[in-house]
């Protein structure tokens, strides 16, 4: 089963809806409205049949979709059919015997190659077959004198009517086969990006480890220092070996964070929590690192929604604000709110602005005015947001940039109380 099958067999059903319809009304205008004698039970019990199987394949398709040899025998159903309604109407020289190129066409650009050359096979067997056995189609007398003038006008009608159908279904066709390419290759995309996050993970596991001996060394060694006489002795020199270890310990405790999260299963990381106290305590670990900065905070317009977190979002949150921050060191806007079913994390700067590049990929890897090397952070945060079925987008404002974290939002009435 495909997605492209099952798109392509949804056109055939309303294609066959049309013929449905088109043979119901030409046997009915042709045989009881102008006296042409017909077989009309037989005739009538093919549309009957068409409409069935139409009715079939719409209570079978939602659940079980198609693949490409159903859509081969679909056609061949089709093409069946016409036959025989073609057989018993004079045959190859009804003047709608051109459908059969609709079959050959539609099997062109929907089956592979070898199964298109079975139903135009198929479709010149029955030309020949119709050619040679039918049952003959006579005029009544009174319209004996306008034969050939009828013959003609039903010959453009069919022509005409499967330049119209071709066009329609073919061109409904295309553009899903392209909606197709394009998701497939969206996904081929995302699938390079998340092998590119896997190997930051692993170098990221890899340099936790690295990382341990050398700051355990620093910590000891501080910890010598602080003890020293001259060291107690200088107010500002101990203050600033005291700020020393305080950064120890927190880069102990991030390569603490990355070893114990680095191969945990999504699931055990997750955890619904009141967005506005999760955001502000996010902004405020992160204030510790940037106090002259000045930050306008504004969470009040999330009261009582709820939001799925993991560590990984903290860390997406963080980036994006030392990207500000980088950006306007000055002076920063953090701004939360709801639209709809959606929490929007809006974090606002007065720097220059992202180039036009930037904002057509944003979220992209190595992407950033700093130089290669950089560009991680909006393409993690990007992928986080991905990862919890939210999204990142960017633009640039009259001065300055707005990043936009959009993440689904669930509202529950004094959540965060």
């Amino acid at each position: 089963m495909t997605a492209a099958a099952t798109g392509a067999m949804r056109q055939l059903v309303q294609l066959r809806w049309i013929a449905v319809a088109g043979q119901l009304v030409t046997i009915l205008a042709t045989g009881p409205a102008l006296g042409v004698p017909l077989p009309l039970a037989p005739m009538l019990l093919v549309v009957a049949s068409l409409a069935a199987v139409n009715l079939l394949t719409l209570a079978v398709l939602p659940r079980h979709g198609a693949t490409g040899w159903e859509l081969l025998l679909a056609l061949m159903f089709d093409m069946g059919s016409l036959t025989v309604q073609l057989y018993l109407s004079g045959g190859s020289g009804n003047p709608f015997v051109s459908l059969y190129l609709l079959q050959v066409a539609l099997a062109a650009t929907l089956l592979r190659p070898v199964a298109a050359w079975v139903v135009a096979a198929a479709a010149a067997g029955c030309y020949v077959l119709i050619g040679v056995r039918n049952w003959p189609l006579l005029l009544p007398p009174q319209l004996a004198s306008v034969q050939d003038e009828m013959f003609a006008l039903g010959r453009w009608l069919g022509f005409a009517l499967v330049a119209t159908l071709l066009v329609v279904f073919i061109t409904r066709i295309s553009r899903t086969l392209r909606e197709q390419d394009a998701h497939l290759a969206e996904l081929r995309r995302r699938a390079a990006e998340e092998d590119g996050i896997v190997r930051i993970g692993l170098f990221a596991s890899g340099a936790a480890h690295e990382l341990g001996t050398p700051l355990a060394s620093i910590a000891v060694i501080l910890a010598d220092w602080r003890r020293l006489p001259r060291v107690a002795a200088d107010p500002d020199l101990a203050g600033e070996v005291e700020e020393m270890q305080a950064e120890v310990r927190r880069c102990k405790a991030i390569v603490t964070d990355i070893l114990h999260s680095a191969g945990q299963p999504r699931g055990e990381t997750l955890e619904a929590r009141p967005a506005r106290l999760f955001l502000a305590e996010v902004i405020a670990s992160w204030r510790l690192t940037r106090p002259d900065t000045a930050v306008t905070v504004d969470l009040d317009r999330l009261a009582g929604a709820m939001l799925v977190t993991d560590p990984a979002l903290r860390q997406a949150i963080g980036s994006l604000l030392e990207n500000a921050v980088e950006a306007s060191p000055v002076a920063i806007e953090i701004h939360g709110f709801r639209e709809d079913d959606e929490l929007v994390v809006a974090i606002v700067d007065h720097g220059p602005g992202f180039p036009p590049d930037m904002l057509r990929g944003i979220g992209r890897p190595l992407q950033s005015l700093k130089g290669a090397g950089h560009g991680m952070g909006l393409f993690l945060a990007s992928n986080v947001a991905r990862r919890l079925d939210g999204r990142l987008e960017a633009e640039n404002r009259d001065a300055g940039a707005e990043v936009r974290l959009i993440l689904p939002a669930t509202i529950v009435h004094g959540a965060d109380r």
